[in-house]
């Protein structure tokens, strides 16, 4: 049933419903929708109201109105709007929906090994598969005995009902003096209704009492919205049925992507195990905890004045915590990644494929959806031209208006951006500033008097982690303010159609959440340490802010706290405001009607109580998870848990929002998509991004080539072990030649540092003092970085070989469905042909005898109704 609800005085709301009947529990087969009349004065929207009724009624629905004084605030009309099956069969020819005409006769070949393991994660079948497998053919009603007819209650489903109830709103004008304005879209915007949505068929925690209701909302919440059902699969073909297919073709790809993250789950523990089982062969972080080598090692001040000469072993702690993740199984790891990222975007084009083919996608074309103009496009562009294909006056935007438009949101896109990057600053400098003050503070090692962490806990974790936090903060505050500005910005460009609206909307997020996420990271891997300059020449930002250096241990170690910190935080905070906030909105909104009898609560009422799905409600869960697969894949090198926190996370995501689309939210109008659209090109460049980033990660934040080099090269006893390492890692500095400017103050040195030591050490490839090259760098040096972008250009290329060896080898569309479509549309022929021949002999028997027995049409006479069957 699809309703339409209104308030008295200018406001009214409209609700469109797919249940099936007029009262709470009773959702028949029927597809009514109901619709709210505002108050009894009328006035231009009590006209507009009016007139919009009437010629719904001349399009065939049937209206019925609830009185005010029923509603739960006595202020709200609701209209109930009914489609007969006459109406369905007309607009279903036009729309040339797919019915079934033959059951499939293809045998089904395919068989899973050991399938009885499986048993546990199965659905009862008759929820997998709510409908049987047909060849289906777009319904022609001149032939509607052509098709398997055998109820006509339950032959279109919930979602086509909805479908085509929606598509006579949205084309139904409401006035007759200027036939363009039309479209309940319109009427929600100028405050003629208020919302609009189709009805849930019942109660999602029990079914309704009448037998003729399917009650699959009921069926959706027991066997896929729980949390009990997470290790269970999902029961697509009835997402699909009720919702839809654009939330299905979401659910699938959901579902999808968390199968795959299973396999690089696995193997990134692995890896992490493998550092984890080889921890104490790790001979660097020996000879840093060592007290005759790493004790003995003084190293230079990490910052001017507030820091003073330290030894190596002090970073011990945290050169045994790098190897848990930089160590040989990195390299593996970073290349296996991005094998599994071709793997997993060719597997889904497969999966995505045969989804086409079940849920008669194939031949579907996404402009008929689509090209309907926006009615804020309609009703801001006043200028019309003649469109050569329809013959007929549309409203259009001038070209100078459009590129203006176009140059100030983009202006405003770049000064975003730029905000992002100058808070990333800040975010900088505050490390640079408060490092000198943690160095001062922990000089004495105060923290060791923590229990279990006091002695893990150095100046550089502790700076890591509290601009970590900041950082976070910063994201999560910038993003809130973002979403705002790209939608007005988005609607300023006044895009025609609402799939131009989502694909610039789309790009625009996209891009900001980009540079939001990531940037602190590509910061932490690719320019910390990297422009520090040497004792006695260091490099300043702002000229006086010191630029950060990387522990001993590397760089590495820092990456994986910031992405834990703002992976792991955003995810959190995404599904506690996902389940929380609509629950606490919905709990508020329904408190005056929780206090009414059951019966006395009906079905629109309890609807209208919940939160409205927007247009780009589907929108931000994609957004979500394409965020989150850039973090396991642009900076996977650095922290290969990464997959499997999104794997916990996506396990809890399925079924939060299952559980979010199917209690706390309006039914969505159903509609059709055959992809997950502009989404499929961005994972496409961001798994083309990771190859690159993960090959520098692995040759310039971690220290493994230098480590290899070392090994292969400089190794004096003549065996391939890292003994002597960190001492061939660390150059020499000649104290006294330390300006006055930047030597420790007093006080800031350890009591163990006397005038006696007049060198300190510093990580870099230089020559000694004293060297014909001074504190220039040596051929090591050179060595290293040649490796380094060797090891670069390698990878890529084997990566890359590797990708499109297996984009090319997996076939888009597997053969089966290959198959299946063309006996289908051979059928189609055959029985068409066939069809035409046996009703021409009957009309030929029949004006030869004058005798006609032919059987009749399933409506033998149809009653003349306005079609609205305008180009989408």
């Amino acid at each position: 049933m699809n309703r339409i609800t209104g308030r008295t005085g200018d406001q009214s709301l409209i609700e469109m419903s797919p249940s099936d009947s007029f009262n709470d529990e009773s959702n028949g087969p029927h597809n009514p929708y109901t619709s709210a009349s505002g108050s009894s004065q009328l006035g231009q929207q009590g006209e507009r109201r009016r007139e919009y009724e009437a010629n719904l009624q001349k399009a065939g629905l049937e209206l019925e109105t609830e009185d005010k004084s029923e509603s739960d605030d006595g202020k709200t009309f609701f209209l109930k709007i009914h489609a007969p099956w006459e109406v369905l069969a007309t607009y279903a020819d036009v729309l040339k929906i797919k019915v079934p005409f033959k059951a499939n006769d293809i045998p089904d070949h395919s068989q899973i090994p050991m399938n009885w393991l499986s048993t546990p994660f199965r659905l009862p079948d008759l929820v997998m598969h709510p409908e049987p497998d047909y060849f289906t053919a777009p319904f022609d009603k001149d032939k509607a005995d052509f098709f398997l007819i055998d109820d006509k209650d339950t032959f279109f489903s919930p979602s086509t009902r909805n479908r085509i109830v929606f598509y006579i709103l949205a084309r139904c004008p409401y006035t007759t003096e200027d036939k363009q304005k039309k479209g309940i879209k319109r009427l929600l915007s100028n405050g003629t209704y208020s919302s609009a949505f189709p009805l849930h068929d019942s109660r999602y925690y029990k079914k309704s009492r009448d037998p003729n209701c399917e009650s699959e909302r009921f069926s959706l919440y027991k066997h896929w919205a729980t949390f009990l059902c997470f290790f269970k699969e999902q029961p697509l073909n009835l997402i699909r049925k009720y919702y839809g297919e654009k939330i299905g073709i979401y659910f699938a790809w959901l579902g999808f992507y968390t199968e795959m993250l299973s396999f690089a789950a696995v193997v990134g523990l692995i890896c992490f195990l493998y550092g984890l089982m080889t921890y104490e062969e790790n001979e660097w972080s020996k000879e840093i905890c060592d007290e005759n080598i790493g004790g003995q090692i003084i190293m230079c001040p990490l910052c001017d004045k507030k820091c003073g000469y330290w030894k190596l072993n002090s970073t011990c702690s945290s050169s045994w915590q790098s190897h848990l993740f930089d160590n040989v199984g990195t390299v593996f790891f970073a290349i296996f990644m991005g094998i599994w990222v071709t793997l997993f975007l060719e597997f889904w084009k497969r999966r995505q494929a045969r989804l086409e083919y079940e849920w008669d996608l194939v031949d579907f074309e996404e402009e008929q959806q689509q090209l309907q103009l926006r009615p804020e496009y309609e009703t801001k562009c006043t200028n019309k031209r003649l469109n050569h294909i329809t013959q007929e006056m549309e409203p259009y935007l001038p070209v100078t208006s459009k590129c203006a438009r176009t140059c100030l949101s983009g202006a405003t896109v770049l000064f975003w951006i730029s905000l992002i990057i100058a808070c990333i600053i800040g975010v900088i400098a505050y490390r640079l500033a408060v490092y000198a003050a943690f160095a001062s503070i922990m000089k004495d090692s105060p923290t060791n008097n923590l229990h279990m962490v006091g002695s893990l806990i150095t100046p550089q974790l502790a700076t890591s982690v509290t601009a970590s936090c900041i950082n976070f903060v910063i994201i999560m505050i910038l993003n809130l303010m973002y979403e705002r500005v790209a939608i007005w910005i988005t609607d300023m460009e006044i895009p025609k159609t609402h799939l131009e609206y989502e694909n610039k909307l789309t790009v625009k997020m996209f891009l900001f959440q980009f540079v939001n996420y990531y940037s602190s990271c590509f910061y932490v891997a690719f320019f910390k340490g990297k422009f520090v300059g040497h004792p006695g020449d260091y490099v300043y930002m702002f000229g006086k802010l010191r630029n950060e250096e990387c522990d001993p241990g590397g760089c590495l170690i820092e990456l994986t706290t910031q992405l834990v910190i703002v992976m792991t935080g955003k995810q959190v905070w995404g599904n506690i405001q996902e389940a929380l906030v609509p629950w606490l909105m919905n709990w508020w909104g329904s408190r005056k009607a929780r206090n009414h009898p059951e019966s006395l609560y009906c079905r629109w009422e309890q609807d209208h109580d919940l939160q409205g799905f927007g247009q780009l409600g589907l929108f931000y869960e994609y957004l979500e998870m394409v965020i989150q697969f850039g973090f396991i894949t642009l900076f996977v090198a650095s922290f290969p848990l990464a997959p499997l926190l999104a794997l916990f996370n996506n396990i809890i995501e399925v079924r939060v929002d299952a559980w979010k689309f199917t209690t706390q939210f309006r039914r969505p109008v159903a509609s059709k998509a055959h992809s997950i659209g502009a989404w499929q090109e961005i994972l496409n460049g961001v798994a083309v991004l990771s190859v690159v980033t993960n090959a520098f990660i692995v040759a310039f934040t971690s220290d493994m080539i230098p480590r290899l080099v070392y090994m292969y090269a400089y190794q004096t006893n003549g065996q391939l072990s890292m003994k002597g390492y960190i001492n061939d890692s660390l150059s020499i500095f000649s104290i006294d030649q330390i300006p006055a400017e930047s030597r420790p103050e007093p006080g800031e040195n350890p009591a163990w540092f006397n005038s006696s030591i007049t060198t300190c050490r510093y990580r870099d490839y230089r020559y000694p003092p004293g060297h014909g090259q001074e504190y220039k760098h040596t051929m090591q040096f050179w060595h290293i970085l040649a490796a380094k972008l060797a090891f670069i250009i390698i990878m890529e290329h084997v990566v890359f070989l590797v990708k499109y060896f297996v984009a090319w080898l997996i076939p888009d569309v597997p053969s089966e469905v290959k198959a299946r479509v063309k006996r289908e549309r051979y059928l189609v022929q055959e029985y068409l042909h066939n069809y035409e021949v046996e009703k021409l002999k009957d009309q030929l028997t029949c004006n030869t005898y004058n005798d006609c027995t032919c059987p009749p049409m399933i409506y033998p006479s149809l009653p003349t109704h306005e079609v609205l069957s305008e180009c989408l």
